[in-house]
């Protein structure tokens, strides 16, 4: 329902105030119609010319004794534009603020080129915002929430070792088989649809193992490169999901051509003294007590994590959250960028973040539409709990962040402002603390699960 209000004269010192109609345009956003009334244009371009007639320098003229309506022919132009600008500027910072309208991204003005100045009545103008969206919250407090408990066991500190094995490990070029499972393929990868190239990459490096190709997920890539060698190629038909980041792709049936021109085979490292020397230990007894701290330390994050995504998918479920529609279309890269800095969190180098942007990009479409209705929940779970960062707990973050990735906290900072990285820090941290919130009012169930097995390294 469109909202009025009547414009008054005040007396001076006093807000003038405008009249505003406010209507829905779509979901979360609002169309806002304002009118400059004519003696509201008039008085202020009185007022403007009287104060450049007493500054201005006219030849021929004492400055501040030329006739005013010289000063109105010569300056004109100028000063109705100054003055438009003016008037447009405060009559809308008044409209959002009387209608406590919480903008989302930059207005669209309608004929923003043609908002000027009438030589007589009033000038109307209309724009388009996307606004906050307006929900209520379900309650949370006592909410059931389980919390997994999970064992760790020899042979998850095996696998661990295993894996730490072949991360020292080397190497090793294969040249009397074929493709076996877990060898590194150097290979030209070209993608197809009805046999026209979509996408290629020469010399990409390809694990023999369940995973992406070319952005697209093979949960049997093992098995399809089995036995390919050196100068063959191989096809692997696949249907191209709908959320693939390349739109000529999107659920397309695509051949998945690969070409093989080096491989590979992983070495594992010995366990010797110079394997543990290396690494800073003194036996493999001292070793092995480390990994099991570093798996207890991370099955406790997971545990949190998992508790977290209970008290997310709670709300998700209980809230109807209507998206504004321009915003949820930008939503993908602020998604990409969210994924992008919690590889970050976890110790991931930036070069290898940016090098598997596109698989980044993979699911964002979708995952959007999720992320931007959690966000702007648990933006208002943090309000209604009182929960913020302040900047020492945001710099601590960040000087961990900059250890793992060995750099200088100070420049590690720097380097996230500059691309936004810095504010989604800050609002993860706070949506964390939210949920937090919850979870230290929630009832907690604790319940048996199978430790998960340790995961394997990623080529």
């Amino acid at each position: 329902m469109a909202e009025e209000q009547t414009a008054t004269l005040e007396q001076k010192d006093e807000i003038f105030v405008y009249p505003i109609k406010v209507e829905d345009a779509g979901p979360a956003t609002k169309k806002v119609v304002v009118e400059i009334p004519e003696d509201r244009i008039s008085s202020e371009l009185r007022k403007q010319f009287k104060e450049l007639r007493s500054q201005a320098a006219v030849p021929g003229f004492r400055v501040g004794h030329a006739p005013q309506k010289l000063i109105e022919k010569r300056f004109d132009k100028d000063v109705r534009d100054q003055v438009c600008q003016a008037l447009v500027r405060e009559s809308y910072q008044q409209a959002l603020e009387k209608n406590q309208l919480t903008v989302l991204g930059d207005p669209e003005f309608e004929d923003a080129d043609g908002i000027k100045l009438p030589e007589n009545g009033a000038l109307t103008y209309s724009f388009q915002v996307e606004v906050q969206p307006q929900f209520l919250l379900p309650p949370t407090a006592g909410l059931k929430v389980k919390k997994p408990k999970v064992d760790i066991s020899e042979t998850n500190v095996d696998q661990a070792m295993t894996n730490l094995r072949e991360q020292q490990g080397t190497l090793v070029p294969v040249e009397d088989r074929g493709v076996e499972k877990k060898d590194f393929l150097t290979a030209d990868v070209h993608v197809k649809v009805d046999g026209n190239v979509i996408t290629h990459q020469h010399d990409a490096t390809v694990v023999a193992r369940p995973g992406r190709i070319a952005g697209i997920q093979v949960d049997d890539l093992d098995d399809k490169l089995a036995g390919l060698k050196i100068g063959e190629k191989r096809e692997i038909a696949m249907k191209v999901p709908d959320s693939h980041a390349n739109d000529e792709l999107k659920g397309k049936d695509a051949v998945i051509e690969i070409e093989l021109k080096d491989l590979k085979r992983l070495e594992a490292a010995e366990i010797d003294q110079d394997f543990l020397g290396g690494l800073g230990f003194a036996d493999e007894q001292e070793l092995r007590t480390a990994l099991r701290e570093q798996l207890v330390e991370r099955i406790q994050s997971d545990v949190q994590q998992a508790m977290r995504d209970q008290v997310n998918n709670y709300l998700l479920q209980s809230i109807e959250v209507d998206l504004p529609t321009k915003l949820s279309e930008r939503q993908t890269d602020r998604v990409v960028q969210r994924r992008a800095v919690s590889l970050m969190m976890r110790g991931i180098p930036q070069e290898q973040i940016a090098a598997n942007l596109e698989q980044l990009k993979t699911g964002a479409v979708e995952e959007g539409q999720r992320e931007l209705k959690l966000f702007f929940i648990l933006q208002k779970v943090a309000e209604r709990e009182g929960v913020d960062v302040d900047e020492a707990e945001l710099n601590g973050r960040i000087a961990v962040m900059a250890a793992q990735q060995g750099e200088r906290p100070e420049k590690l900072k720097q380097d996230m402002s500059k691309d936004g990285a810095l504010t989604n820090l800050y609002v993860q941290m706070r949506e964390q603390k939210a949920i937090d919130k919850i979870l230290a009012e929630a009832t907690v169930e604790e319940v048996e699960v199978a430790a998960p097995a340790a995961e394997q390294k990623e080529g």
